[in-house]
């Protein structure tokens, strides 16, 4: 495969002039391309500049509102409920963020929600934005549209449902742990169904319930959660703190991200961010154990903290530039104009 090399500031730009041209106002174009293009920085090709085409396709067809202003509702002291207008879900995760952290200091515990909102990108970044600059131990949550199905059954009722933590670590980037809830990422099997090329068993059954190797069939039927029936459970968890908490779509509900058909999917998010010091040891204390766990853990022989290799990549990738397919990047270029 063909492949160029962008800077990151040249990818940001470009993401950003083809969303713009696809009808996203200059804000929501600006912090949906500054997440994607970290996304690729970070080697997360799933969630970077490769969306912008699905996203220009459903800013045109107004399945997503490009001109979409989040609107801010305080329910209580310590929580913010951000609506995100059926927009690109950047600019409401911005806000919400923004506020979680303005919060933290007098709060201790701040809960921020998401409502009307669309794809959230790789979680992992803003939970590692609130650890990086806030201090704080943070989680996010989001639901999506259907694609595994509940223990039990055959029919796909939620997303994949992912789930990011981050917390700091002194001298050191802060320690982020992002994963979905799917044994393998929905993407995967897209492209395998694209080459016609098989996918290993485990991964995901037909629309009858059983085990499929047939990435086509497997489209059509549900993926298969982490840990069997617990990763079942664990997506429905996340189903009610993202759905249910702010009262947005549920994943048989929501429409999908990767085509513009329907209406917008309307998927909720959920942002926790605690202040270290906020929950009974003191801040020093709280450095000191998260110091003690991260050297025992590092003390065995071939072990890395999860987020290592991303780290790497993103060093590596700042200095030498990006890669994209070609093809990628001369549709990207034809959607600027």
């Amino acid at each position: 495969m063909s492949t160029e090399t962008l800077s990151f500031d040249a990818a940001r730009a470009l993401a950003a002039s083809a969303l713009r041209a696809a009808g996203a106002s200059a804000e929501a174009a600006r912090q949906t391309a500054e997440a994607l293009a970290r996304a690729d920085l970070d080697g997360i090709a799933s969630h970077g500049l490769a969306r912008v085409p699905a996203y220009a396709a459903q800013l045109r067809a107004g399945k997503v509102k490009g001109e979409a202003v989040p609107s801010v509702t305080r329910p209580s002291k310590a929580t913010v409920a951000v609506d995100a207008a059926d927009g690109l879900a950047y600019p409401a995760i911005a806000t919400a963020l923004a506020w979680a952290a303005s919060l933290l200091p007098q709060c201790g515990v701040v809960a921020a929600g998401v409502r009307n909102s669309h794809h959230a990108g790789a979680l992992g970044l803003f939970v590692e934005d609130l650890a990086r600059t806030a201090g704080a131990f943070a989680i996010a949550f989001t639901n999506s549209p259907a694609g595994i199905a509940p223990a039990g059954s055959g029919t796909p009722l939620f997303g994949t449902n992912p789930i990011a933590f981050a917390c700091p670590i002194t001298g050191r980037d802060p320690l982020v742990i992002d994963l979905s809830l799917s044994v393998v990422a929905r993407g995967r099997i897209m492209v395998a169904a694209q080459k016609g090329e098989p996918i290993p068993e485990g991964w995901a059954t037909d629309p009858a319930g059983r085990p499929t190797t047939d990435a086509k069939a497997a489209l059509a039927g549900a993926m298969l959660p982490i840990g069997g029936a617990k990763g079942a459970a664990l997506v429905l968890m996340v189903e009610l703190l993202t759905a249910a908490l702010t009262a947005s779509h549920a994943g048989f509900e929501a429409s999908s991200f990767f085509d513009d058909k329907g209406g917008p999917p309307r998927i909720g998010q959920l942002f926790l961010a605690i202040r270290p010091g906020a929950v009974g040891a003191d801040q020093e204390a709280v450095a000191a154990r998260v110091a003690t766990i991260i050297a025992r853990v590092l003390a065995e022989p071939g072990v890395r903290l999860p987020g290592d290799r991303r780290l790497a990549i993103r060093a590596r990738q700042r200095a030498e530039g990006i890669g994209y397919p070609a093809a990628l990047l001369a549709e990207l270029r034809a959607l600027a104009g």
